[in-house]
């Protein structure tokens, strides 16, 4: 059986997203971190799992009917923070409304999909990673240097979940649902 490789998210819109790619873009150019140039700017609401070809209706249903029970919300970023010594992100305010759906996720798809987060931490810390894994230790503390001093603030409404799939080398949207 052929198995596909997906994992699920929050998208911000277009500006944003732009925005967070050029800090990326920023990353690869300065500080030799390009991985994060690998997937769009995302929260992960549920991380990389694999998914049997032949079940992929059931996984798209599924997500489908989870999404129209839910109300859409607002999510502030702010600033960046870091995770070091390699992993620099924009910043995500605390958000309640972004907790429980990510919790209210995780059981759906257990419970429905028998599918369960096998992270080793599964408890959300919310970021929209700019940088990571190839990010060098002794350019870390440079990276982080620079970005520490930036400001950026921007808030966006949460309308839809996406699923995202790895294409071999990247991961791209293979389709967001609407949120309500």
């Amino acid at each position: 059986m052929s198995e596909l490789l997906f994992f699920i998210a929050v998208m911000p819109d277009e500006e944003i997203q732009r925005a967070v790619t050029d800090f990326k873009h920023y990353c690869a150019e300065h500080f030799e971190a390009k991985h994060a140039l690998k997937s769009p700017p995302h929260l992960t609401l549920f991380p990389p799992f694999k998914w049997q070809l032949n079940r992929l209706d059931e996984l798209v249903n599924t997500l489908e009917y989870f999404a129209k029970q839910k109300i859409s919300f607002t999510l502030l970023l702010k600033n960046f923070n870091a995770f070091a010594p390699r992993v620099i992100f924009v910043d995500v305010e605390k958000s309640e409304a972004l907790q429980e759906l990510q919790q209210r996720l995780e059981s759906y798809l257990n419970e429905k999909l028998h599918l369960k987060n096998d992270c080793a931490h599964p408890e959300l810390n919310p970021h929209i990673t700019i940088a990571h894994k190839d990010l060098k230790r002794d350019l870390f503390a440079k990276a982080w240097a620079y970005f520490a001093a930036q400001t950026y603030e921007r808030s966006f409404v949460v309308t839809h979940i996406v699923l995202l799939q790895h294409t071999g080398g990247r991961w791209e949207p293979y389709r967001a649902f609407p949120i309500g």
